[in-house]
């Protein structure tokens, strides 16, 4: 169900028998504190989509490692941004080109944060248009209420936490320097604040929650919801129409 994998001759019977969908991974490469390694988000979107892809039987386009990673800062090595409008740029050239092979329903899955804004922007691009082509945003993070839970627990504001470091554990686990947990946490200064500040000023390591609590055990328990619910989501929207015909032209 890989897309890469797939030979040209091999790819219209796939997104056929998919209703014609695709699943777009989308990550970032950036710091994650002393402890992990700076591809979190790109492993953990690769790994994620992966099995939901071969559980829906939904073809994945492949994963996208850069995002829009600016608020990091360059205070410490390892972060690798583009620009949102960039992002935006070229997720709109990927979904062009998706629904040129056939994709009508492109399921976009994001595990970074600050990928949402441009995403969104793409989608609305995409949308716009291709009249016939349903375009969806999922935050990995927020895909339902239990998942929500988990990553929030250790701070409304939240990055290489328990959640992270669990599911890396769980699922990658030589993304984690394991003898550095304990030393790794760092509170959640962000509550109450007025404005949006970037990670050098909210953080003294890159960390923001508590790693030291993380472990193999709960990662696994956590990614199976996350493989469950964004399942779910997948399986409802292969089956959704839009509420009206209308076309987005006025005719």
């Amino acid at each position: 169900m890989f897309w890469s994998q797939l030979t040209w001759s091999e790819l219209p019977d796939k997104i056929s028998a998919s209703n014609q969908a695709a699943i777009l991974p989308i990550g970032a490469t950036e710091q994650h504190g002393p402890h992990m390694g700076c591809g979190m988000d790109y492993v953990l979107a690769d790994i994620l989509c992966s099995a939901v892809s071969t559980q829906t039987k939904v073809p994945m386009l492949p994963t996208m490692p850069y995002g829009c990673s600016i608020g990091h800062s360059q205070r410490w090595p390892g972060t690798l941004a583009v620009q949102p409008i960039t992002l935006i740029n070229l997720i709109k050239d990927i979904g062009d080109w998706a629904y040129h092979s056939g994709i009508r329903r492109l399921f976009i899955v994001n595990t970074h944060v600050t990928n949402a804004a441009p995403l969104r922007c793409a989608l609305e691009m995409l949308r716009a248009e291709h009249d016939d082509m349903m375009v969806a945003v999922f935050n990995s993070a927020h895909i339902s209420p239990r998942v929500k839970q988990f990553h929030h627990a250790d701070g409304d504001d939240w990055h290489a936490n328990d959640a992270e470091t669990s599911l890396m554990l769980a699922t990658a686990p030589h993304m984690v320097r394991s003898e550095l947990l304990t030393a790794a946490d760092d509170p959640d200064r962000t509550d109450g604040l007025v404005f949006s500040h970037p990670v050098n000023r909210t953080s003294t390591n890159g960390v923001t929650g508590m790693p030291s609590i993380s472990s193999a055990e709960k990662g696994q328990e956590w990614f199976q919801w996350m493989v469950e619910d964004l399942s779910e989501l997948i399986h409802k929207g292969l089956q959704e129409t839009p509420p009206l015909s209308n076309s987005y032209y006025f005719k």
